[in-house]
């Protein structure tokens, strides 16, 4: 099964996704994550962040499908970050933007890499939210994110994606976020399109998780939290799986 239908034919199931930046993680450190995962029945592992400064990316994939058969995915925050090792990637087309080459730009040039590898391509609108101060993502994709209350913005966004062809939907509060995507904005997205809609960014808790998802997430993605307590693994996917 294509990790795509994997993700499109849980729903109305939810699905949970941890979210590796190799810059921090070491051997041990992702051995623990990875074992993590495992226990939790985590089911997707996505790798990749806004700016990689250490060359670990390839050494952070062998790693992982050394220890897992969870589905790992590309999460890329350039063309740089492409690699055979994964099994997917996210084909970030950042749609809240204004940036022409988060737009489409870096996406020509990757195109012939990605159409010689193994992967498979997700093609996802991308769609940052405001969350506080200004994030990694932010600043590198050089973008204004979505106002956190300007429902209707993310609304018409996510069903311009929908309609450009898009398959997915990432709505992402950033690294590092203070706040979480709103269940409002997220129900209100979730009522205007059918595309699986993925969630990340400031979710620390199962609580933020579960109310993310009961608003129409059909992935959660968590990262930072897992950096600091890596039991929240286990207490996110439990509460994701369940909600």
């Amino acid at each position: 099964m294509s990790i795509y239908a994997k993700i499109h034919n849980s729903m109305p199931g939810k699905q949970f996704a941890v979210l590796i930046d190799p810059d921090k993680y070491g051997e041990k450190a992702l051995a623990s994550v990875i074992d993590a995962a495992n226990e939790s029945h985590t089911d997707l592992i996505f790798v990749g962040g806004s700016l990689l400064t250490y060359d670990h990316l390839d050494l952070t994939l062998s790693q992982i499908k050394a220890r897992t058969v969870i589905p790992v995915v590309l999460f890329p925050g350039s063309i740089l970050q492409i690699n055979n090792k994964a099994d997917a990637v996210l084909l970030l087309s950042l749609i809240s933007g204004r940036n022409a080459d988060m737009l489409i730009g870096k996406h020509v040039i990757a195109a012939p890499y990605l159409k010689n590898s193994d992967l498979e391509i997700l093609p996802t609108g991308y769609m940052l939210i405001e969350s506080g101060p200004v994030t990694t993502a932010q600043y590198i994709s050089n973008t204004i994110p979505i106002p956190r209350l300007k429902d209707d913005i993310a609304v018409c966004t996510a069903m311009a994606g929908e309609m450009l062809g898009l398959k997915l939907i990432y709505m992402d509060a950033g690294s590092g976020a203070e706040m979480p995507v709103s269940g409002s904005m997220i129900r209100n997205v979730r009522d205007n399109i059918t595309l699986p809609l993925i969630v990340g960014g400031g979710i620390r808790t199962p609580e933020q998780a579960v109310e993310s998802c009961r608003a129409g997430a059909d992935v959660i993605v968590v990262g930072n939290a897992i950096e600091k307590d890596l039991t929240c693994i286990g207490e996110i996917a439990g509460a994701v799986h369940f909600a």
